[in-house]
């Protein structure tokens, strides 16, 4: 593959091509418009749905469709290139962005949800591959966490300006700037030059069947990175996009422009740990980085019901957005340079399959501890569980995967 056009990989951030820095606008505008419901989306579904019942639902149908799409899509990805589907995904994204803006039923929200979640899906796969396909091994963690930084930026401002937006225009209208939003970063990947001649190149890569990448569920290594990719979403939308904004809503009182403001926070702590820890995983190696941001997340989590004020949830939810941060981009990289060439879309694909199993099954499940036990035994499972992969994760590897 000659991503660049000279035959050689990039290395340096100043090298890298339009393209790249095309990818960067594009993810910071769509997942600014992500964020802008964050603060408000299950205070909203529970309006829409006053027996709670389907609460759960609208958060998980984020991530219904997309279980059954991406490890097919990976593999497409793979063999067809990453365009095609980038441009398809935020297509779809666009068009779930719209349906929940006009959502007046929470069946209608569920269904928005799930389109827009399957749209992002698509995105972020191909998305990634390609971030990883542009630079050499020594630079991939700088490269994709700088990338993930300037995301999550996005997700810094949508937070509290959908939550501030919300107590002035309602909820609809705040899904309305998003369906905006999304629509501009879809028209800049759709006239993107380079973007297309990346497209021709990826054509070439290899279309080993599907088989060989459901095997790699029997390497250890990479099986402790599914089951970490499951289980950290399991708990990001089951908790932290569940249960926390009703915790703070309806135990603590807090306002939908407060409660943005922690979220905002959070992010924020996924910014620095994202960009840092990139670097530090390229000197000191995948599993510390992974390990720590395991411990620091964890603690974080049970500190949410210890601590029922706002000063001290300000700085916890900094320090929970860093734990969390400091793991995405060791745990990518760490996948992608355990799976065998030909197979890093495929594998990517199998990666965000567990995450989002994760992801649907999460929110319903802590609903019901929440509704039945309380919000401590939910901040408590959740942090039992990343304890858990902290021994998974150190564990050595038993199995070697030849890249």
């Amino acid at each position: 593959m000659k991503p660049n056009g000279t035959g050689k990989h990039i290395v340096g951030l100043k090298s890298y091509p339009r393209v790249y820095f095309e990818l960067v606008l594009v993810g910071f505008i769509l997942v600014m418009g992500m964020s802008l419901s964050a603060a408000f989306l299950p205070i909203f579904a529970n309006d829409l749905d006053p027996s709670g019942v389907l609460v759960g639902f609208v958060v998980s149908a984020w991530f219904f469709s997309r279980i059954f799409m991406e490890l097919p899509s990976g593999v497409l990805s793979d063999r067809l290139g990453r365009r095609k589907l980038l441009v398809i995904g935020l297509g779809l994204a666009t068009v779930g962005a719209l349906m929940c803006s006009l959502a007046s039923s929470v069946y209608l929200l569920i269904v928005g949800r799930a389109l827009w979640g399957l749209g992002t899906a698509l995105f972020f796969m191909s998305n990634t591959a390609l971030i990883l396909d542009l630079v050499e091994p020594s630079a991939r963690g700088r490269a994709l966490g700088t990338f993930q930084g300037m995301e999550f930026i996005g997700s810094f401002m949508g937070a509290p300006i959908g939550g501030f937006m919300a107590g002035i225009i309602g909820y609809r209208q705040v899904f309305t700037l998003a369906f905006i939003l999304i629509l501009g970063s879809f028209s800049v990947a759709f006239i993107s030059k380079g973007l297309r001649q990346v497209r021709v190149e990826t054509n070439r890569e290899s279309n080993l069947p599907l088989r060989e990448v459901l095997s790699s569920v029997g390497s250890w290594g990479l099986t402790v990175t599914y089951v970490n990719s499951f289980s950290r979403m399991f708990i990001m939308q089951g908790v932290k996009s569940t249960v926390l904004p009703l915790y703070l809503n309806h135990e603590l009182s807090m306002s939908v422009e407060l409660i943005g403001i922690i979220m905002s926070l959070r992010t924020l702590g996924h910014i620095v740990a994202t960009v840092s820890s990139g670097h530090f995983s390229d000197r000191l190696g995948r599993k510390p980085m992974i390990i720590l941001g395991l411990a620091v997340e964890g603690i974080s989590l049970y500190l949410y019901s210890r601590l029922p004020f706002l000063e001290p949830l300000l700085f916890v939810g900094f320090l929970e957005g860093f734990g969390g941060g400091m793991i995405l981009t060791s745990l990518i990289v760490l996948l992608y340079e355990g799976t065998p060439t030909g197979l890093k879309g495929g594998g990517l694909g199998m990666y965000r399959t567990f995450m989002d199993v994760g992801g649907f099954v999460g929110p319903p499940v802590f609903m019901l501890i929440f509704s039945s036990m309380g919000s401590y035994a939910a901040f408590l499972f959740a942090t039992a569980i990343l304890a858990l992969n902290v021994v998974l994760v150190a564990i050595p590897k038993r199995k070697r995967t030849s890249v």
